[in-house]
């Protein structure tokens, strides 16, 4: 049996789930999207997620038609329709149907479709030993052209990364911004401890401003490690004690060579252990319930 998939204001099948052939997000990569994990029954950080969404659209000046309460009641019915606890899922708000000009005027009515379902990115075994990353000649967008704060339809800067890693034979490819200093994976936010410091790209090095890269922020405040938003390079990236990947798909998962170079001892290391346990203790009791009494 297929999955049940909101479309437009009904829920359909996933067969029937379809989108039209002008629409903008398709002709044009127009439209902003979420990726949000259900864990235990409870949708992780939701708030965070639609405050992120309607952040991206009043940015690009697009009218999503509905609440962010009526949002979050898409979100949870669709998670329902398919009796999941434990999910992945994708929001997508498209500007809509319009014509083959790229004219966003032409496109009265934005349209939404939310699919809950599951996804692996990464090998579980990857987990526990770490991975093997590079850094990509394919630069993050520009802040001035298009800021990578907007999580648009348009991923294509991130896709060419992602072939450059898989040619390379490496899972991941590390971005490095228009300056040289360094950006963000392809789909995840990056920290490295070195020094005694967590450190993160701040939002100034053309960055999405991940949930989960938040969340670990917060929970590093609350274990008493000292975490800094900075830029760095990737010497510094070299020379790190630990190096780890963050995202709502990626969720933590250890890097132990960069480029050819061991991070540290070349094994998972503790700091990113902690994080780890405390994040997932996060996950079992924040956001909303799916199936409240």
């Amino acid at each position: 049996m297929g999955l049940v998939i909101y479309c437009n204001g009904a829920f359909v099948s996933e067969e029937e789930a379809k989108v039209s052939v002008f629409d903008h997000g398709f002709l044009y990569g127009d439209g902003i999207f979420e990726g949000i994990r259900a864990y235990h029954g409870r949708v992780f950080k939701l708030e965070e997620h639609l405050k992120r969404l309607y952040e991206s659209a009043q940015s690009i000046q697009m009218n999503i038609g509905i609440s962010k309460n009526e949002m979050q009641e898409i979100v949870l019915e669709s998670l329902r329709r398919n009796d999941l606890k434990d999910a992945y899922i994708r929001l997508v708000v498209s500007r809509g149907k319009g014509d083959l000009g790229l004219d966003p005027i032409k496109c009265p009515k934005a349209a939404i479709f939310c699919i809950a379902a599951q996804i692996k990115i990464f090998e579980q075994s990857m987990y526990e030993r770490g991975l093997e990353v590079k850094t990509v000649a394919i630069r993050r967008n520009n802040l001035d052209s298009l800021s990578p704060r907007i999580k648009s339809l348009n991923y294509l800067n991130n896709i060419l990364a992602k072939i450059e890693a898989n040619q390379a034979g490496v899972v991941e490819g590390i971005m490095l911004n228009q300056d040289g200093y360094v950006a963000e994976g392809t789909s995840d936010n990056i920290f490295i401890y070195r020094e005694g410091v967590l450190r993160t790209p701040p939002l100034s090095a053309g960055i999405l401003q991940g949930i989960t890269r938040d969340s670990v922020l917060r929970l590093a405040s609350e274990l008493g490690i000292e975490a800094v938003e900075e830029l760095f390079t990737r010497h510094d990236l070299y020379t790190a004690d630990e190096c780890f990947l963050t995202g709502t798909a990626a969720e933590l998962i250890p890097v132990i060579k960069v480029d050819g170079r061991e991070i540290g001892a070349g094994t998972p290391g503790e700091i990113y252990r902690k994080l780890l346990v405390a994040f997932r203790a996060l996950t079992q009791v924040n956001g909303p319930e799916i199936y409240s009494a």
